[in-house]
C-alpha cells in the first residue's frame, strides 16, 4: 500500500502591506512644496532623520499625530506610526507675471516677486490645507494687481510701485496666514508696457528731446542776436555822441574865428554886437531849413526876429549869473 506524502504546510504569509512602515516617504498628494527625503535611514529600526529647516508630519494609522522637529526620531512601524511628508521652513520666492490695463488704456505686464515661508507652529495647516501653494498665491496676486492698476495711469503706476506691492502683500498676508504661511515680502520688480507702446513712448521722448535742444539753440541764438544788437546800438550812440561833440566844437571854433575876424575888419563893434548878429543869422538859417521840409513839426514860440534878442539876453543873463555865483 502506497502511502501518500503528507502535504507540506503552507508557509506563513507576510504581514499585510498596510502594516509595513513607510519610512522617510513623502505624501506626494499633500503639498508640492514638500521636498522628498534625502535618505531612508533606519527603516528596519524605525528611526527617521529630519534635516535642519525642515519639519516632518507624523501620522498614526493615517491620522495626524504631531509635527517632528529636525533631528532623529523613533517611529515604531508596528503600531502604525509613519511620516506622511516633509515641510520646508525656508523662504521661497515666486515670480508672478500678470497682464492688465491701466486707466489710460495701456496694456502692461506687471511682474511681482512674492517671498513666503511656512510657519513651524502652523506646519499642520500648511501641510494639510493647501494642495498647491504657488497657484493659491498666484491667484491672489492676479486679483489684487488687476483691481489696483486699472485705477492708475501709466506714469502713476510706475511712480506708485511700492503702493501696489503693499496692497498685494496685505491681501496675501490676510489670506495665507489661515493656511500656515507667512508673507515675508512682496516686490513689484517690473512694469512692462506693450511693445508698440514702448516704441511709441521712445519716439515721443526722442522727438521731445530734439525739440528741447532746438528750442535751447534758438533761444541762445536770439540771446546772442539781442546782445550784439545792443552792443551795436551802444557803439552807434557813442559814435553819434562823438560826432555831435566834434560838430559843436567845430561850431564854437568857427564862431570864435568869425568874431575875431569881424572885430578886426569892423572897428567899433563889440563882441555882443557880433554875437547878436551871429544868432540872428543862425535863426534865419534854422527857419529856412524848417520851411524847406514839408513834414517838419518844429514850432518856435514866440516867433519872430525879435525873439532872437530875447534868447540872446536870456543866455547872456544866465552866463553872468553863473559867473557871479562862482565868485561868491
Amino acid at each position: 500500500m502506497e502511502l501518500s506524502k503528507p502535504q507540506s504546510k503552507s508557509k506563513p504569509q507576510p504581514l499585510s502591506n498596510h502594516l509595513l512602515p513607510v519610512f522617510a516617504s513623502a505624501n506626494l498628494n499633500s503639498s508640492s512644496d514638500s521636498p522628498l527625503p534625502r535618505s531612508k535611514m533606519g527603516q528596519c529600526l524605525g528611526l527617521v532623520q529630519i534635516d535642519q529647516s525642515t519639519v516632518a508630519i507624523k501620522e498614526n494609522f493615517g491620522k495626524f499625530s504631531e509635527v517632528l522637529e529636525p533631528g532623529c526620531h523613533f517611529l515604531p512601524w508596528c503600531i502604525g506610526q509613519q511620516i506622511a511628508g516633509y515641510l520646508s521652513l525656508r523662504v521661497k520666492q515666486l515670480d508672478v507675471r500678470c497682464e492688465t490695463k491701466t486707466k489710460d488704456n495701456v496694456f502692461v505686464t506687471v511682474v511681482a516677486s512674492v517671498q513666503y515661508r511656512a510657519l513651524a507652529d502652523k506646519a499642520s495647516d500648511a501641510f494639510y490645507k493647501l494642495s498647491n501653494t504657488r497657484e493659491q498665491i498666484q491667484s491672489y496676486v492676479f486679483d489684487v494687481i488687476r483691481a489696483t492698476v486699472p485705477k492708475l495711469n501709466l506714469d502713476d503706476a510706475f511712480e506708485q510701485k511700492n503702493d501696489i506691492a503693499k496692497a498685494v502683500e496685505d491681501e496675501l498676508e490676510k489670506a495665507m496666514s489661515a493656511y500656515g504661511y507667512e508673507i515675508v515680502q512682496t516686490l513689484i520688480i517690473d512694469i512692462e508696457p506693450d511693445v508698440h507702446v514702448k516704441r511709441a513712448m521712445n519716439e515721443i521722448n526722442a522727438a521731445a528731446a530734439r525739440l528741447r535742444v532746438a528750442a535751447n539753440e534758438k533761444a541762445e541764438a536770439e540771446k546772442i542776436l539781442q546782445i550784439k544788437k545792443a552792443e551795436g546800438e551802444a557803439e552807434s550812440k557813442y559814435l553819434a555822441g562823438v560826432g555831435i561833440a566834434r560838430q559843436r566844437q567845430a561850431i564854437v571854433d568857427g564862431l570864435r574865428d568869425s568874431v575875431l575876424a569881424f572885430s578886426e575888419n569892423v572897428p567899433g563893434t563889440t563882441a555882443k554886437d557880433i554875437m547878436d548878429m551871429v544868432l540872428v543869422t543862425q535863426y534865419f538859417d534854422t527857419m529856412k531849413e524848417i520851411g524847406a521840409s514839408s513834414k517838419s513839426t518844429s514850432v518856435f514860440i514866440p516867433h519872430g526876429p525879435g525873439a532872437v534878442k530875447d534868447v540872446a539876453a536870456q543866455i547872456r543873463d544866465g552866463l553872468l549869473q553863473a559867473n557871479a555865483e562862482r565868485k561868491d
